[in-house]
């Protein structure tokens, strides 16, 4: 399994489920990633067509598998609502080091609730111990 960074650039979503029907849908993802997770911003009155254009950083190990978005609602003075979720393989990033943005299914309860948009950039970690300050590597 590599080791190594997963950046992700969080584009946007559509067709997203409008949850709060007196308000429209305030829109944030939250990513994780194994124990890490990470928050974007709300996008306040975007409804179910937000765009984030953010930029995300794992930090991957043995037994990271896949990236999880999780979209929900803010909802002022109430529990945000899940919105729905996506899954995403981390195992094509690995081979590519690079996928374009590109879309997948959000699901709730085994139902498509949209579609978000992330593009994905994998950099492993440099082994050091064989390489000179040159960058040559003096292993034969």
């Amino acid at each position: 399994m590599p080791l190594g960074t997963v950046e992700v650039l969080l584009v946007g979503a559509k067709g997203l489920e409008n949850t709060d029907f007196l308000n429209g849908v305030d829109p944030y993802v939250v990513l994780a990633c194994r124990t890490q997770e990470q928050k974007s911003s709300v996008a306040s009155g975007k409804g179910s067509e937000p765009e984030w254009n953010e930029k995300f950083s794992f930090e991957v190990s043995d037994g990271d598998t896949e990236l999880t978005l999780k979209i929900m609602d803010s909802d002022v003075g109430a529990a945000d609502d899940f919105v729905g979720e996506a899954t995403i393989p981390l195992e094509p990033l690995f081979l590519e080091g690079n996928l374009p943005s590109t879309a997948y299914k959000v699901v709730k309860e085994q139902e498509y609730k949209g579609e978000i948009t992330v593009g994905l950039t994998f950099t492993p970690e440099v082994e050091m111990d064989n390489v000179g300050v040159d960058g040559y590597d003096f292993r034969l």
